[in-house]
């Protein structure tokens, strides 16, 4: 592995505070001479006019330090892991080659397994009969039509995203379960993951839904449907927008809008949690223990030597 470019990748659950702690630990290198730049591993961030709902950081919270993978498409367009790879790896290229360290931080598993842990994608080609049937069904039943098949992918899967759900039923139902096969992997990694504890990530879940709430969140998907955005692909995009979707064709009213999604938000949270598991090379950490966050950074340190 030593030989193989060196990336920090920063992983955790929604709201657990790997953003912050990001910018922290790239503002901490600076002060060796280290230079730092940020790629966004979350399947909804490379949406452009997705900020609110996502929690997007801003350019006043960037503090100076280059972020990639945010806005790079059309909300209307279906942006695919393959997609996203191809780009994350053009960006990690170009970041060493100026001579800085790439950080990738995001919650997305399946994104950044296949990018940093070198996880090879199934090529199983579209089955348009199949996606058919599929398409007549709930999310609610497409999810459980998962579990059934594959019960692993649907650990980390946004589960009110049916674009996501009747693909990988389709790669499950040819393969049997959607294959983790190892590949080389092209980079050296050192896995960081952000963990403040079931307690305080449901506070911080509910906090920073009604904060998101109160700085636009609704408005943000009514002017995304205004320009274009239908509510079906809203649902698409899942989770905050799915919900957004149903709240503005006033299925639900507005308390039972946030209570399902503030509920959905920390169901989602938890299946994050269960596939960063899997992975042996993450060092947890909690973001407000000081003993804990300056023993990582020294680790960075060294690992970067």
């Amino acid at each position: 592995m030593d030989f193989l470019p060196k990336i920090i990748t920063i992983v955790g659950p929604t709201a657990s505070g790997k953003t912050g702690f990001s910018i922290w630990l790239a503002k901490e290198l600076e002060k060796s001479d280290l230079r730092a730049e940020i790629i966004s591993a979350d399947s909804r961030q490379v949406y452009i006019g997705l900020d609110i709902g996502t929690g997007k950081v801003t350019k006043e919270e960037m503090c100076g330090i280059p972020h990639h993978m945010l806005d790079v498409c059309d909300p209307k367009d279906i942006y695919s892991v393959a997609e996203f790879v191809a780009n994350a790896e053009k960006c990690i290229k170009e970041i060493i080659d100026r001579g800085n360290i790439p950080i990738i931080v995001g919650g997305t598993g399946f994104y950044i397994d296949t990018l940093v842990r070198g996880i090879s994608l199934p090529n199983v080609p579209k089955n348009e009969e199949l996606r058919k049937e599929l398409e007549s069904k709930s999310k609610e039943e497409l999810f459980e039509m998962l579990l059934k098949l594959d019960d692993n992918r649907a650990q980390d899967i946004d589960k009110d995203n049916k674009v996501r759900l009747i693909r990988a039923i389709e790669i499950a139902n040819t393969l049997g379960n959607v294959p983790e096969i190892r590949a080389n992997t092209k980079y050296n990694s050192l896995f960081i993951g952000i963990n403040p504890g079931d307690e305080i990530l449901q506070k911080n879940i509910h906090t920073r839904l009604l904060q998101r709430l109160d700085d636009g969140m609704v408005t943000e998907a009514e002017n995304l449907h205004t320009t274009g955005l239908s509510y079906e692909r809203m649902r698409e995009l899942g989770l905050e927008y799915s919900f957004l979707a149903d709240y503005l064709e006033e299925k639900t009213n507005y308390e039972e809008f946030v209570s399902l999604l503030n509920t959905a938000i920390w169901q989602y949270a938890r299946r994050q949690k269960t596939w960063f598991k899997r992975n042996q090379e993450i060092s947890w950490i909690n973001p407000k223990n000081e003993k804990e966050i300056e023993e990582i950074k020294n680790k960075v340190l060294e690992f970067l030597k």
